[in-house]
């Protein structure tokens, strides 16, 4: 997907890592980067709420929307910085938000973004990096449904509660056991 913003091209990418609220930053921070938002996609009900997805019956995925300017960040580093956020061995959800609508997934809006992102899937799985196989679907992106507002950069908004989740979630342990100091190269 390619928006026109005057002179500008922007892309979409669109991810799922579990809890959205930890998947916006480590996007946001990237330079190229217009906008990330909290949303939901991948379900069969129409306009769902977050208590729709919480409940674990909509078939939809928490996910963020990532629109990018691909002169200054292209989706290699996208997917680099993806993979540095989740536990691609997990089906079961992302650290302490269990249920599928806490599972990884990374949805393609081009053929290109298809081809790239089951060539970094595979490098991934092969690196030997993660003690099980990489299990993170790669899905053709369907209808994307804005989160409420109040989920929208939640870690500026409401930046106490969130250092509070994150902080029992098991995420930054995990990326400190997996990745270390490797998980900041991608950010200098």
């Amino acid at each position: 997907m390619v928006l026109d913003n005057k002179d500008k091209k922007y892309e979409t990418a669109i991810f799922a890592g579990g809890c959205f609220w930890c998947m916006v930053s480590p996007f946001d921070v990237l330079d190229g980067i217009e906008e990330v938002k909290s949303g939901y996609t991948g379900g069969h009900l129409e306009n769902p709420t977050y208590k729709d997805v919480k409940s674990q019956t909509s078939g939809h995925y928490e996910v963020v929307k990532v629109i990018y300017d691909p002169q200054v960040i292209d989706y290699d580093k996208l997917l680099q910085a993806y993979w540095r956020q989740v536990d691609p061995t997990d089906d079961g959800g992302q650290f302490q938000d269990r249920g599928p609508s806490y599972r990884t997934a990374i949805f393609y809006t081009t053929e290109e973004q298809r081809k790239k992102a089951e060539a970094s899937k595979k490098a991934m799985d092969e690196s030997g990096r993660f003690p099980g196989k990489v299990i993170t679907p790669i899905l053709e992106a369907v209808k994307f449904y804005e989160a409420e507002e109040y989920h929208q950069d939640f870690y500026k908004k409401s930046s106490k509660e969130y250092k509070e989740d994150r902080k029992i979630s098991g995420r930054d342990e995990f990326i400190q056991k997996y990745w270390g100091e490797d998980y900041y190269s991608i950010y200098e």
